[in-house]
C-alpha cells in the first residue's frame, strides 16, 4: 500500500521525511535504519542532525545499513558512499561507528561481499525503515531497469544514463565507476516500512510511471506497489503528473 504526501518544496519534503525517521528512532531506540545517498536525502539528514543538536534525538543505539556502494572506490574517496554518509550524518551525531554499515566497495570478490552483506542484514533482524530515492529511469538503490527483479544484494553494471547522471560528481565521465554493490529488490522489499523521497520536475514522469503504471522490472521502483507499507513524500513538482 502506497501513501503519497505532497510537500510544497524540498525543505518541507525533507522535514516530513525526517519526522518519520525520528519517530522510528524515538519509538525504537535500537532500530535498524536503511539509508540512501544522493542529493535528495541530504536535507533529511540535515534536519535529523538539527534535532539531534537540540537534544531531541539519540542515535547511540541505532544501527544502519546503506543501500549501495560503488565497486572499486576506497572509503577515503570523497565520492564513495561511505564518505558521503560520514560527511552528511554519521560524523555529526552520536551514532556508534561500529553500528553503521555500507557495502565494502574495496572487496574484489563480488560474490563474497554480497553474501556477507545479505547475512549482515538478516543478523540484525531486517530493516525497520528503508529510505529510498528514485532514479530518472526508476532505479532504486542501483537496481537498474532489467529483465527481472534482482532478489539479493548483488554487483550491478551501471547503465549509461546512471553514469551520465553521476558524472557531475567526478572529474570526468571516465572516473565514474562502472559497477556497484547494491541491495537487491528482494532485500529492499523485506524492509518493514519504506520511505521514498523525490523532488523536482525532472522526476514527475517516473513518479507517475512507478506508482501508477504496470509493475515491471523495466521500472524497478514499480515493485513498491506490492509492499504493504510505503510512504512517498514528494514536492509539488515531482508529484505534478500523479493522477488526482
Amino acid at each position: 500500500m502506497i501513501k503519497i504526501y505532497e510537500a510544497k518544496d524540498y525543505q518541507e519534503m525533507s522535514r516530513k521525511a525526517a519526522n518519520i525517521l525520528s519517530a522510528q528512532i524515538i519509538l525504537k531506540p535500537d532500530c535498524v535504519l536503511g539509508l540512501a545517498t544522493g542529493s535528495t536525502p541530504i536535507g533529511t539528514y540535515d534536519q535529523l542532525v538539527e534535532w539531534y543538536e537540540k537534544g531531541d534525538l539519540d542515535f547511540s543505539k541505532v544501527k544502519t545499513v546503506n543501500l549501495d556502494e560503488y565497486r572499486g572506490l576506497e572509503r577515503t574517496n570523497d565520492q564513495s558512499y561511505y564518505y558521503f554518509m560520514h560527511e552528511h550524518l554519521f560524523d555529526r551525531v552520536n551514532i556508534d561507528p561500529a553500528n553503521t554499515n555500507v557495502p565494502d566497495g574495496t572487496e574484489p570478490d563480488a560474490e563474497k561481499e554480497c553474501e556477507r552483506y545479505e547475512r549482515l542484514i538478516d543478523s540484525m533482524g531486517g530493516v525497520d525503515i528503508q529510505l529510498l530515492g528514485l532514479g530518472h529511469n526508476g532505479h532504486i538503490g542501483f537496481n537498474e531497469p532489467a529483465a527481472s527483479f534482482a532478489q539479493k544484494t548483488h554487483c550491478v553494471d551501471l547503465t549509461e544514463s546512471t553514469i551520465e547522471a553521476n558524472k557531475r560528481f567526478f572529474a570526468s565521465a571516465d572516473d565514474v565507476p562502472r559497477q556497484a554493490y547494491t541491495m537487491g529488490i528482494g532485500t529492499i522489499m523485506r524492509a518493514k516500512k519504506i520511505l521514498l523521497v523525490v523532488n523536482g520536475e525532472a522526476k514527475a514522469d517516473i513518479v507517475a510511471k512507478a506508482f501508477f503504471g504496470p509493475v515491471t522490472p523495466e521500472v524497478p521502483a514499480s515493485i513498491l506497489q506490492f509492499h504493504n507499507d510505503v510512504v512517498v513524500i514528494g514536492d509539488s513538482a515531482a508529484l505534478s503528473k500523479v493522477p488526482r
